[in-house]
């Protein structure tokens, strides 16, 4: 077993490494390419200064930029891609605007920034929103924010190309310079730019998705504002460094995107984790969904051997009675499968979904704590579930748990704990 999470640790080492060799051999790059021309540049300036056109901006700004641009999308899709889009159109001269890409044209980033826009209404709206307004316009959020990352890719990939090739053609006087004109590095850069930019923007929008789904599951509005301001400065501070120095903009982006690299595995199981919810929540899937007799849907709420947090999975009940939980990683890998713990176990009844609950953990300590929690779609189902796995107690939890207490208090009825017939 030690050997294996070695092996892991070693891979996943090796790949970081790999991403910033490149990061770092695209700043390098853009570097000498700007050393090595400089004398270009200034003769261009000189005629510039006399009338004659400016020189074109140097391959390597080129690259620098881009990176800094492709974390920008992946933070903020809508923004990012809206953003960007604007600018090089307001940066390219009239005449040649039509020749530019389809998400820097106005009929893209118009709608896009102004999405951005009825974002903002709602969330400035937000603390004065009812709960039943403004969850509906969160889960819709959390739906555009994946739909703008999708559409956002497909900006990513020419760019990432356009990059590799600007950096092997249009440095070639550069490279002479430094002495290596003889070798043709667009296959390499085509082979490596386009696969480590995309691996590069998906970690990092599977980070900056977590927000969204937390806002999703945040029951206080303020949260939601706090989320959204840490992702807006983050972006920022991306924006205001390229501003200031391509370069300085190109080493925060890599920075950002090597801390997402090791994250993106928490990150997707909270991405299907909302999706799910989301998915739930919208279509009203409770009333279309009563449980199998076992296998239903579930997510892991604790670390179990070697399964993470956040695992999707369904929960079976075998023929000696045990629990198992089974899952495929990343969803499509082959199925694994974990046994839950020996104890006495109980269905929490929650406001939104229901929950498995381990109960006396640690033995004697009358304490009990969540294991699993199962999807919206179980919601008021809580009975069959329980008959399902043998479960004959079912538990108010959460904000039920609370409004339970509360009318105890006042009315002396109302108990906390409910049989569940052992009939299927």
């Amino acid at each position: 077993m030690k050997s294996e999470r070695v092996s892991w640790g070693q891979r996943r080492a090796g790949f970081q490494c790999l991403t910033l060799a490149f990061l770092l051999g695209w700043l390098s790059l853009g570097a000498g390419v700007q050393a090595a021309s400089a004398p270009a540049a200034t003769g261009g300036a000189a005629k510039s200064m006399a009338g004659s056109p400016a020189p074109a901006k140097l391959p390597g700004v080129t690259a620098a930029e881009a990176v800094s641009q492709v974390t920008g999308m992946a933070i903020s899709p809508a923004l990012g891609v809206g953003a960007v889009g604007a600018w090089r159109y307001f940066h390219t001269p009239a005449e040649r605007r039509s020749e530019l890409a389809w998400w820097s044209q106005p009929w893209f980033w118009v709608p896009a920034l102004g999405l951005v826009l009825l974002v903002f209404v709602k969330d400035a709206a937000g603390p004065v929103l009812p709960k039943v307004l403004k969850k509906p316009c969160d889960v819709a959020e959390l739906f555009e924010n994946k739909f703008s990352a999708l559409l956002a890719t497909g900006a990513v990939i020419p760019l990432a190309w356009s990059i590799s090739r600007s950096l092997s053609t249009d440095g070639g006087s550069a490279m002479t310079g430094l002495g290596l004109a003889a070798i043709d590095f667009s296959p390499l850069l085509g082979l490596l730019t386009v696969p480590l930019a995309l691996v590069a923007y998906i970690s990092v929008f599977l980070v900056s998705h977590v927000i969204q789904v937390l806002i999703l599951i945040s029951p206080f509005g303020t949260v939601d504002a706090a989320l959204k301001a840490v992702r807006l400065f983050l972006l920022s501070t991306v924006a205001a460094t390229s501003l200031a120095s391509p370069n300085l903009g190109a080493a925060w982006s890599g920075l950002i995107i090597l801390a997402c690299l090791p994250l993106a595995g928490w990150a997707f199981r909270w991405l299907t984790f909302g999706q799910v919810f989301a998915w739930d929540i919208a279509t009203f899937h409770r009333f279309r969904r009563v449980p199998a007799v076992t296998d239903n849907r579930a997510f892991l709420t604790l670390k179990l051997g070697k399964t993470p947090r956040r695992t999707y999975g369904w929960l079976a009940r075998t023929e000696s009675g045990e629990l198992v939980f089974r899952y495929r990683p990343w969803l499509v890998l082959a199925v694994r499968s974990v046994t839950l713990p020996a104890g006495q176990y109980a269905i929490g009844r929650g406001f939104i979904h229901p929950e498995l609950l381990q109960l006396d953990t640690p033995p004697g300590s009358g304490k009990s704590f969540d294991i699993l929690d199962f999807p919206p779609r179980y919601a008021g189902h809580e009975k069959l579930l329980g008959q399902a796995y043998g479960i004959d107690e079912i538990h108010e939890v959460g904000l039920r748990a609370m409004w339970a207490w509360v009318r105890r208090s006042l009315t002396g009825t109302g108990p906390s704990i409910e049989r569940v017939s052992a009939q299927a």
